[in-house]
């Protein structure tokens, strides 16, 4: 998998990452808050923005966000998603290359995003931007495979049909990449709750938003979809089924000589 290709990978997905995928838990700023002293006068970058769910957790929280995006129309959906918010910027560029000014951010942060970036290249652009005293938020939305049936059968699903499902799945981050990310310096870790209720055409949006999955022009995206209306109708309660979530929490100052060495 190229980063590259990564960058582009949602371009036809966009319209149902926004309305599909999950948000973050308001327990993500209670943590910054308590450990990292995050206050609404810090100014936070969030690298691989998208569509604009972190991005909107923090500008709610009275923060100044740039939010930095390399593919346009994810770029495009964030900018409309957030015209709200005076407080927020699109920038054009990359977690290698943000274009922000040296050290002026106090939070950099990558939100379902991390695993798309050159490790080594994003940490020297992370230790650029940010402030002496920056933190670098990494979080993402891990999918509970197997605590329930419906879970399961899901879970089979995105294995059968998934065009290069396994492979993604395995580029998230796991504990060793956060070790060499943050390398000598500690970092802290958290795992909140978080849960989306869907009905089918919202369990189909959802599947559909991923970029592992046939798209429509796809042939197997019809016999997928009918497999996934019969684990639906299986498992429904009261016309809805739960997909479960934990978000992994990462935080964390850059050993900044190291990495500027």
């Amino acid at each position: 998998m190229t980063f590259t290709d990564a960058k582009q990978r949602f371009s036809n997905r966009v319209a149902d990452y926004v309305r599909y995928r999950p948000g973050y838990p308001a327990a993500v700023l209670d943590v910054l808050r308590s450990d990292c002293g995050l206050r609404p006068g810090h100014v936070v970058a969030d690298i691989g923005s998208g569509t604009g769910f972190l991005s909107e957790l923090f500008l709610k929280s009275g923060n100044r966000v740039f939010g930095v995006e390399p593919n346009t129309e994810m770029r495009q959906a964030g900018e409309e998603y957030l015209a709200s918010y005076d407080a927020f910027s699109s920038i054009e560029g990359s977690a290698e290359a943000t274009t922000l000014d040296d050290a002026t951010i106090d939070f950099v942060t990558a939100g379902q995003a991390f695993h798309w970036f050159e490790p080594n290249a994003a940490r020297k652009e992370f230790a650029r931007i940010l402030k002496p005293a920056g933190r670098v938020v990494v979080l993402w939305n891990e999918r509970l495979t197997d605590t329930t049936l419906f879970l399961r059968a899901f879970e089979a699903l995105l294995r059968k049909f998934g065009t290069d499902y396994s492979r993604v799945n395995e580029s998230y981050p796991r504990e060793e990449q956060m070790r060499s990310f943050f390398q000598s310096n500690a970092y802290r870790q958290q795992q909140l709750p978080n849960l989306q209720v869907f009905d089918f055409d919202g369990l189909a949006g959802r599947v559909r938003s991923s970029s592992y999955m046939p798209a429509q022009d796809h042939p197997d995206f019809s016999p997928m979809m009918a497999e996934l209306q019969t684990i639906f109708e299986a498992h429904q309660q009261q016309g809805a089924v739960r997909m479960e979530y934990l978000t992994r929490l990462y935080y964390g100052q850059l050993d900044l000589a190291r990495t500027n060495g």
